[in-house]
């Protein structure tokens, strides 16, 4: 007698966000080269991180509260991290470039030479 083999879908959890990978990106954030006396926050989000700091240069927020710094979001698809700045004035998330890897990410983070991720 043949018996029956049931099989469940393979049941996936995205990849991102995971706890290793948002403790490489606040341990490679201090490296950076501007507002280095401030503590930024590296928060799991949907398929990616939140990186948010004060803000001490009083640029967008007079009062020196969190604002957002950059998004990083994992395309599985493409196997590539997209990184994004916020535009403080209309509050949109902008496209600032694509890599393939999380370490290219986070030093452009930590140099951030035109001054639109540490504001």
């Amino acid at each position: 007698m043949n018996a029956a083999v049931l099989r469940q879908p393979e049941l996936r959890l995205p990849a991102h966000p995971n706890e290793l990978d948002r403790r490489r990106i606040e341990r490679a954030l201090g490296s950076r080269k501007r507002y280095r006396y401030v503590s930024p926050v590296v928060k799991g989000v949907t398929g990616g991180y939140l990186v948010e700091s004060p803000c001490c240069s009083r640029n967008i927020d007079v009062e020196g509260g969190v604002i957002d710094v950059a998004l990083l979001h994992h395309d599985a698809a493409s196997a590539s991290w997209k990184l994004f700045r916020k535009d403080h004035a209309t509050g949109a998330w902008e496209l600032h470039g694509v890599h393939r890897r999380l370490a290219s990410v986070t030093e452009i983070l930590n140099a951030d030479p035109e001054r639109v991720f540490w504001q």
